[in-house]
């Protein structure tokens, strides 16, 4: 306490120690900060990709969209509807097929996403007034894709072609389009979605289980004694690998079988491919993960890296939007992804059945960034041995 007549310094000097004591504090961290080169990139990163992706990469209503024809006959009038199509917009032809198999396994596999058939006689029968029926089948895997494209056909003949036809407002348009949604008639987003929900799922879990393994190691002081060990590297990323395959099984085992049975999501194709095709992406991006760890000094570095590897899985990859509506840098980008090619191959496999040879593409890819990633994921460890 303070005696009568004497001024008390000892309040003003509180204050003075504590915003002193606080600002130290304050350099401190940003010292810190700074010197923490992956949390810095963080900050600067993230927002700078989310800007990027969504303002030049993501398009809620895809354009272009690659479709192939089937030309039974090669008329002038075939050329025009084509043509029509493509100034819808929606409609981008790139391939020419010759028979019926040839435009189903397209489809299957998911290079393209639309298959048009002008059958023999067309022009023949519009011009006898007929209206013959011109098909076009959609792969629904993707509802999003396919419903803004085919509720342009209606245009096709309500305007140009009819216009190029007849004269005047004809009573009858010349022919009639019979469009086919392929593998998801009712355009139900949860048969889109749940499959797609097993590869986020399952990269998330996967990528941070293992980017944690070895900065945990290093953090409890563990990694000396393990370094003393007669152990290959290989071994060391192996025995930290397999375990979390078995893991992620049982959670893509779980995904699926909620999905089959309470949102009735179909699984057409062979369930052991699908087994086999899981454990590969398992793999592939538990490798990724150790990679990470290897790279990272602490776990939340090891964080870090694993989210900055995510957000771009999720937005690139075609789970939240369609993929092959966005423009062609951002489907390279999306290549190469693991997510990307899983989420064709589990769509490809439960909802249209697939086959192997359907999914040759993505599964290579798969094999390639899963070898990749263990090859870095090996040299940088042996670094860490040196």
């Amino acid at each position: 306490m303070s005696t009568p007549g004497r001024l008390d310094h000892s309040a003003p000097e509180r204050w003075f120690g504590f915003w002193r004591r606080t600002y130290a504090m304050l350099v401190k961290e940003f010292i810190q900060l700074r010197r923490d080169r992956v949390s810095f990139a963080m900050i600067v990163m993230i927002p700078v990709m989310q800007l990027m992706l969504f303002g030049y990469a993501i398009n809620t209503t895809p354009r272009h969209l690659p479709a192939a024809v089937l030309l039974q006959e090669d008329s002038d009038l075939g050329r025009s509807i084509l043509k029509a199509m493509e100034n819808t917009a929606y409609f981008r032809f790139t391939r020419e097929v010759g028979s019926v198999a040839e435009f189903d396994d397209l489809l299957l596999s998911g290079k393209v996403l639309f298959g048009v058939e002008i059958p023999r006689g067309f022009e023949r029968a519009v011009r006898r007034g007929d209206r013959p029926a011109l098909l076009v089948a959609a792969d629904a895997t993707d509802p999003v894709a396919a419903s803004s494209a085919l509720s342009s056909l209606g245009m096709i003949v309500q305007t140009a072609l009819a216009h190029d036809l007849y004269t005047g407002n004809p009573v009858t348009t010349p022919f009639e389009i019979r469009a086919h949604a392929r593998y998801n008639p009712a355009a139900s987003s949860r048969l889109n979605i749940v499959p797609g929900l097993v590869g986020t799922i399952l990269t998330m879990t996967m990528l941070i289980f293992t980017a944690l393994s070895v900065t945990r190691e290093i953090e409890r002081g563990t990694m000396e004694s393990l370094l003393s060990m007669p152990i290959k590297p290989v071994e060391v990323m192996l025995g930290k690998i397999i375990p979390y395959v078995m893991v992620g099984f049982l959670q893509a085992t779980i995904i699926i079988g909620i999905g089959v049975l309470l949102f009735g999501v179909p699984i057409i194709g062979s369930l052991l491919l699908l087994a086999l095709l899981s454990t590969l992406f398992i793999a592939t991006n538990l490798s990724i993960g150790y990679t990470f760890s290897t790279l990272a000094q602490n776990q939340l570095q090891a964080m870090q890296l694993s989210m900055m590897f995510f957000l771009p899985s999720i937005l690139l990859s075609g789970f939240m939007f369609p993929f092959l509506g966005m423009p062609q840098w951002a489907q390279i980008l999306g290549e190469c992804l693991p997510l990307t090619h899983y989420l064709r191959i589990v769509r490809a496999i439960m909802l249209k059945g697939s086959t192997l040879q359907n999914l040759q593409h993505d599964t290579i890819a798969l094999v390639g960034l899963m070898l990749f990633a263990m090859t870095v994921a090996v040299f940088r460890f042996r670094r860490t041995l040196d």
